[in-house]
């Protein structure tokens, strides 16, 4: 195809920089964005008077049947063109003559791609904010069923406090409807402004209605300022960002069940169907999905850093370096969808392993705390109750006992204020269940962890 600015250009392009400067290969996805682009722009011509309304109709029909050919298989792309805008203003002028030589009246592809960009990425982000819903529906179920199953809590990877498996995944349910709040926020100012009109960057003599085409493209108003109309990645950039995030959550549970599905944790099992196996070794089955979502939110960190670094030296108002804005933010984009796409049933077959937890909290000494705040009650000093607790676990540990394995007698070697009631105040279901302060481990706040989230998804659909 040839290149819609070939009239200033005395010599034909060498192949080599045609090869260099076309973006079809990645920006074709754009294809139904621009068309319907172009539908609004060529409706407003006409609105306004511009282009006849003959030309209007013929332009829609072409536009139409683009659109039905690409869905049934009877057009591809030519990747020969130099971009996806070429390639459907070309193929619309070869199918309805003059009257598609006449759509890109009073617009630049400098408008029109940052409008198709927006449009696709608000597409895509709605998508993503879908599938983010799921797997905190799957994470709620999980969590429900194991509101009761006591594990350590962990700092340091040390073991610390008694929590529930339920309440542990429950913070990542909360991480995830952040992560959805924020693609939802980087969508709502993606709206607030449209391009389309802006022209090349300092719009145009023709007397267009860009209020009319913001309203039906969805967008709240136009651009204030054709300038920044064009030069504007801003909404790459946060939506990046937001997808890094929610990357980096994914990361973080993803090494928590590589942990926990090993023999030295043994906390959960996954479903053979989300394992691996090893080509040498016939006893493994390796994690395999989560250590790439490990390592794929590198690749969306590296993303999130092409865009920044990108336009931190441009100049108003376009410049071609911005060309390389949709590789980065449709890897991203294409990045979560599919870790997304792929953790999500792989933690719904997920078997928990309460006995395994159970025994953890067991070993871990996780009830010293419980232990001090006895004898804090019981009105020791809380300074003095650490102390003599902290002597008691390392005597223990030097016996190979755990705390409940003590005796009173023991417990009273190292205070008075011990007595049998001792017992219930360091049992593990009692540990986690006592700490009834809002927000906290037990059944009845995961329980209501649960219902509040899932109310909050009720209010998005």
């Amino acid at each position: 195809m040839p290149q819609l600015w070939q009239g200033r250009s005395s010599k034909t392009v060498d192949s080599r920089v045609n090869d260099f400067n076309s973006s079809i290969r990645f920006d074709a996805r754009m294809i139904e964005q621009d068309i319907r682009g172009s539908m609004v722009h060529s409706a407003m011509l006409g609105k306004q008077g511009i282009i006849a309304p003959q030309d209007v109709d013929d332009i829609h029909k072409g536009l139409q049947s683009i659109l039905e050919d690409l869905h049934s298989g009877a057009l591809e792309i030519d990747p020969a063109a130099e971009d996806v805008h070429t390639f459907v203003e070309q193929t619309l002028t070869a199918r309805v003559g003059d009257a598609g030589k006449r759509l890109h009246t009073g617009r630049s592809r400098n408008d029109q791609v940052a409008l198709d960009i927006r449009l696709y990425l608000r597409d895509a982000a709605a998508r993503l904010t879908g599938q983010i819903t799921e797997l905190i529906a799957v994470l709620c179920d999980q969590a429900e069923q194991g509101a009761g199953y006591v594990m350590p809590g962990y700092t340091h990877l040390q073991r610390a406090q008694p929590v529930s498996f339920g309440h542990h995944l429950m913070a990542y349910a909360w991480m995830l409807l952040r992560d959805k709040g924020r693609l939802q926020d980087a969508v709502q100012r993606m709206d607030a402004e449209c391009p389309l009109g802006s022209g090349a960057l300092a719009g145009t003599t023709y007397g267009l209605d860009r209020f009319y085409t913001a309203e039906k493209l969805g967008f709240a108003a136009p651009c204030a300022n054709s300038i920044d109309g064009v030069s504007d990645r801003d909404f790459c950039i946060e939506l990046c960002s937001a997808i890094a995030t929610c990357m980096m959550h994914l990361s973080r549970l993803s090494e928590e069940i590589i942990l926990w599905c090993s023999w030295e944790f043994k906390f959960v099992e996954l479903d053979d169907a989300f394992t691996t196996g090893s080509s040498i070794m016939p006893q493994k089955k390796n994690p395999d999905v989560t250590e790439l979502i490990r390592g794929k939110t590198g690749r969306v960190y590296g993303d999130l850093n092409t865009l920044l670094v990108m336009m931190k030296g441009l100049p108003l108002a376009y410049d071609k370096d911005m060309q390389e804005d949709k590789e980065a933010i449709f890897d991203a984009v294409d990045t979560l969808a599919l870790c997304l796409r792929t953790i999500t049933p792989m933690l719904a077959t997920m078997t928990p392993l309460p006995e395994n937890m159970r025994r953890a909290a067991a070993k871990g000494f996780i009830n010293a705390t419980d232990c001090a705040d006895y004898l804090t009650k019981k009105g020791m000093p809380f300074r003095d109750a650490y102390k003599c607790t902290g002597t008691m676990v390392a005597a223990c540990l030097r016996a190979g006992k755990t705390l409940e394995e003590l005796t009173l007698e023991e417990f009273k070697q190292y205070s008075d204020l011990f007595e049998q009631d001792v017992y219930d105040a360091i049992d593990l279901t009692h540990c986690c269940q006592g700490r009834s302060s809002y927000g906290g481990p037990t059944k009845e706040s995961v329980l209501y962890q649960i219902s509040a989230v899932k109310e909050k998804l009720a209010q998005d659909r």
